[in-house]
């Protein structure tokens, strides 16, 4: 007990710490900025410099002038847009790309981050952070995106650990897994990169991103009615049920249209009792078909998506014969 607290303890001050001499992003969606106090001899001209923003940008976002002076020690909010901010895409020669953090919290999941941050798909942040599962702890600083910097101009090209260029970003689209739509599933705004993006990825990665993606263009076409044996994770669930028992629950699915899961059988889903990363066995009451499904978090909790055991992609309810409308089924999990 003394053991784990200390190891808490010390992740939290470790990431308190990190997060003094690191680019810390705040804000959601959109509206997301870094923090910089200033100090003696700065402008909006130079900090603009500094964080590739123009000086009338800077004075805009902070509700100020720009022609006016700026004081000692105050605060000022860097706002991160696709002139600085990289998420997709590649820096040019003369650019340079600084790793943004955000520090994970209580309850927060790897894909509720890519969610936050403009759907960055799951395999691109375990990339990013080189995970190879996709747990997270709380105090951890996680890559969520690059501050894009002009080399000569930048005083951060140098004095922050940069990323070289061909760390960061593939394109989304290529790992954008699920695409998420208006059915009895679909989750607040659009959630999954993994899920959205969740249901996309191309790459091994083990979650899937969020909703965004175009609508798993005419589902049923894309697999020509493969079956996949029950899917990718089928294997995994095996693995993870070895030497515990078993839950088993009855009640009602719903489906989410993703672009995963139609060539390569990975299907994904959501579930409210299952912890984010494992994998449910879901049989088709009416069809006695099974498969496989990594949760990707819990239902989004919307009028729609009331009453809902669970939550799987088009993919996967194509090969349960289950179209894509709801049926009932039962989830198998370990405890």
């Amino acid at each position: 007990m003394f053991k784990s607290s200390l190891v808490v303890l010390f992740t939290l001050l470790t990431g308190f710490l990190f997060a003094q001499n690191n680019l810390q992003i705040k804000g959601t969606g959109s509206n997301v900025y870094l923090e910089h106090v200033v100090s003696a001899k700065e402008s909006f001209y130079s900090i603009g410099r500094m964080y590739n923003v123009s000086p009338k940008d800077l004075a805009t976002f902070n509700h100020l002038k720009a022609g006016s002076g700026l004081e000692i020690g105050q605060d000022l909010k860097i706002p991160l847009s696709k002139n600085n901010f990289l998420q997709e895409g590649r820096a040019t020669n003369n650019e340079a790309l600084i790793p943004v953090y955000h520090t994970i919290s209580s309850g927060e999941t790897l894909y509720r981050l890519g969610v936050n941050y403009n759907k960055v798909p799951l395999p691109l942040l375990k990339k990013w952070n080189h995970l190879s599962s996709d747990a997270v702890n709380v105090g951890t600083p996680m890559i969520v995106g690059y501050l894009k910097v002009d080399k000569s101009l930048s005083p951060l090209a140098k004095s922050k650990a940069t990323a070289p260029a061909e760390v960061a970003v593939e394109s989304q689209k290529e790992v954008n897994p699920v695409s998420q739509t208006n059915e009895p599933v679909a989750q607040k705004p659009e959630p999954v990169k993994e899920v959205a993006a969740t249901n996309t990825e191309k790459k091994e990665s083990s979650t899937p991103a969020t909703a965004t993606a175009q609508p798993a263009t005419n589902d049923v076409r894309l697999n020509n009615g493969s079956d996949f044996s029950g899917g990718y994770f089928k294997n995994l669930y095996n693995q993870q049920n070895q030497q515990n028992s078993l839950v088993d629950k009855s009640g009602s699915a719903g489906v989410f249209k993703s672009t995963s899961g139609w060539q390569d059988g990975k299907y994904y889903c959501f579930n409210n009792d299952a912890a984010p990363g494992t994998i449910l066995k879901v049989t088709n009451n009416a069809t006695g078909k099974t498969v496989y499904a990594k949760v990707l978090d819990a239902i989004p909790d919307i009028k729609q998506n009331s009453g809902l055991l669970v939550i799987i992609s088009n993919a996967a309810a194509q090969e349960l014969g289950a179209g894509e409308n709801k049926f009932d089924c039962i989830v198998s999990y370990s405890k």
